[in-house]
């Protein structure tokens, strides 16, 4: 299968596109990191103790736990979506 210019250059802006997408978020989750530190350290344990890193810890598991079991439902969701899109073009196309 050859694929046409014009679809390589979609699938390049799309790479690039992720690229980018990643680097921010990579951006954004270090200053959230910064200011969860910041805050327990503040507020729960102004020592800085191991008590402090532990708490750190759990909330960002659970956090990361939350965000991708949400991520995988919505996955999943377009997946179905998708495949009964595809389903719906196959027949299209047979008639």
């Amino acid at each position: 299968m050859h694929r046409t210019v014009k679809e390589m250059q979609l699938e390049l802006f799309k790479s690039f596109s992720t690229m980018i997408i990643s680097a921010f978020g990579l951006v954004a989750a270090l200053a959230w990191n910064e200011l969860v530190k910041t805050w327990i350290q503040k507020y729960v344990s102004p020592q800085g103790t191991l008590r402090s890193q532990l708490i750190y810890a759990v909330a960002i598991t659970l956090l990361a736990g939350v965000v991708a079991w949400q991520l995988g439902r919505i996955a999943k969701k377009l997946t179905q979506k998708q495949v009964t899109d595809e389903e719906i073009r196959a027949v299209l196309k047979e008639k």
